[in-house]
């Protein structure tokens, strides 16, 4: 006895049409990739449109900051409406008196903005990593200012 030959495939028959190849994805327009960047730009600017517009100063707009009530303690974003509403405004010296930290904030978000709108019209990824010192750095910096602007001498950090 011979061992068994495998039977060889089949051979396929001859196509009259080409099967097309799927689709592949149109490489997006720099246009399109600033969708995300736009709509949120959108969704930040109505928000300081419309505390520009509804002064936080007159009472009844806003609610008061729940640890400010029961405590008298100042928190890191007390004065960051009022602040907002300085910035949008034009008054700058009164926003960063108002909240400082939020003025920072509202900067270095801004740049950031403007660098996630460039990488991604450019079709390149936003990538900001920081390290757990960093990480550390930005919340020992937070608690210093929270604990300095409710100390006699950081008055001038309270709203």
């Amino acid at each position: 006895m011979t061992a068994a030959q495998p039977n060889p495939a089949p051979a396929q028959p001859a196509r009259a049409h080409p099967v097309p190849a799927p689709p592949t994805a149109r490489p997006a327009t720099s246009a399109r990739r600033l969708l995300v960047p736009l709509g949120t730009l959108a969704a930040v600017a109505s928000a300081f449109a419309y505390v520009g517009l509804v002064d936080p100063n007159e009472p009844g707009h806003y609610p008061v900051c729940p640890l400010l009530r029961f405590t008298g303690v100042y928190c890191p974003g007390c004065g960051g409406l009022r602040s907002a509403h300085d910035f949008v405004t034009g008054h700058f010296a009164t926003a960063v008196h108002s909240n400082a930290l939020a003025v920072a904030g509202y900067l270095v978000l801004a740049a950031v903005w403007v660098l996630w709108a460039v990488r991604s019209a450019r079709g390149l990824p936003l990538r900001i990593a920081l390290s757990d010192r960093q990480w550390w750095l930005v919340g020992a910096a937070v608690l210093i200012f929270s604990v300095v602007r409710n100390l006699p001498f950081g008055s001038v950090l309270a709203p």
